[in-house]
């Protein structure tokens, strides 16, 4: 038995083909490791043309030819030095220190503006969300007023955010499991901080959570899913209430342990993400709106205080084991699909 939001046992986190279960209450810090850094010699390969000096003789045009044929720099630069090296094929020691600094300049140009264009051209062609009006009257919507969608939006959690949150939650769907006792909500933000500018992303981010309630309707555990694994807490039968990551939106039961968090999906881990991976939250702005970085503290990025009643947002309630027919409908066809059930 597990004491208040924490993970059981190392057994409780497991891994499966589309999802993994897991048992989830809290997160375990993964410290910063030590980042090695590799320092790149660019200007070795300049120094084997720049670096040395090169005796040419006026009947060596074959080994000439064959340094050309490898360097093509070098070739354009002997062609221009060479006539005026050689006087009456008199052997004479030619320097190529700085050689050739303007033309070099000119080719780096346009790499960088090649490899823009590259990018721009890639980011252009990036994933955009078309997400379809919210349909009316559909056949397995139940009626506001039915014993299932009141029982769903009462047990629905209440969304604690960061405060800095910036993509906003557009569709919510609840769907009851006909014959298990347990409630999935279906979440769908506008987008995800990172990888929207990649073609053929998903272009909305889609997150899930679930309710178990027993028999007289009252919430006793709590599944979350968190960066490809499920999170599991029992829960005490009271209002249930979920913690919502900043640009990623990975669920965590509310003021979880972070210490029983897999290490690899710790929450310091992300936050290290949003550092490391501004190149990409940058990229994204280019496809959509979007925050241009996360650019507060560790403690910041782990407050939840901005609350949203998930009752107060559910756009349908529906009864299905398969909930991909209503999901398609509120999501639009292009949506994650993730794990239905725990």
């Amino acid at each position: 038995m597990c004491n208040g939001p924490g993970l059981c046992s190392p057994c409780d986190i497991m891994r499966r083909p589309s999802a993994t279960l897991a048992t989830k209450c809290d997160v375990g810090v993964l410290r910063r490791g030590d980042l090695t850094g590799i320092t790149l010699d660019r200007a070795r390969a300049g120094r084997t043309a720049e670096g040395r000096s090169a005796t040419i003789v006026a009947d060596e045009k074959k080994s000439l030819s064959g340094i050309v044929s490898i360097r093509t720099r070098l070739a354009h630069g002997l062609s221009v030095y060479f006539n005026t090296a050689v006087r009456g094929g008199t052997p004479v020691r030619v320097t190529f220190d700085g050689f050739p600094s303007k033309r070099r300049i000119a080719i780096q140009i346009r790499k960088g503006a090649g490899i823009g264009l590259v990018l721009l051209a890639a980011t252009a062609c990036g994933p955009h969300a078309h997400i379809p009006l919210r349909p009316l009257n559909l056949p397995d919507v139940l009626a506001p007023t039915d014993s299932g969608a009141l029982l769903a939006r009462r047990l629905a959690p209440v969304l604690y955010l960061q405060r800095d949150e910036t993509f906003p939650l557009v569709r919510a769907v609840a769907v009851i499991h006909p014959f298990r006792r347990i409630i999935a909500y279906h979440l769908l933000w506008r987008d995800d901080v990172h990888g929207s500018w990649i073609p053929f992303t998903v272009p909305t981010d889609e997150e899930i959570l679930w309710v178990g309630y027993d028999s007289t309707y009252a919430p006793v555990d709590l599944w979350t899913y968190w960066h490809g694994r499920v999170l599991h807490t029992p829960w005490p039968k009271s209002q249930v209430a979920v913690d919502v990551q900043w640009g990623k939106h990975g669920n965590l039961p509310r003021n979880v342990r972070l210490s029983d968090l897999p290490k690899l999906r710790s929450l310091n881990f992300f936050y290290s993400m949003t550092v490391f991976g501004e190149p990409d939250i940058l990229l994204g702005d280019i496809t959509r709106k979007g925050p241009l970085c996360f650019c507060h503290s560790y403690s910041r990025y782990r407050e939840f205080t901005r609350p949203i009643l998930l009752g107060e947002r559910l756009d349908a309630v529906v009864r299905a084991e398969d909930p991909r027919p209503v999901l398609s409908a509120f999501f639009g066809e292009n949506y994650s699909n993730k794990h239905w059930w725990p």
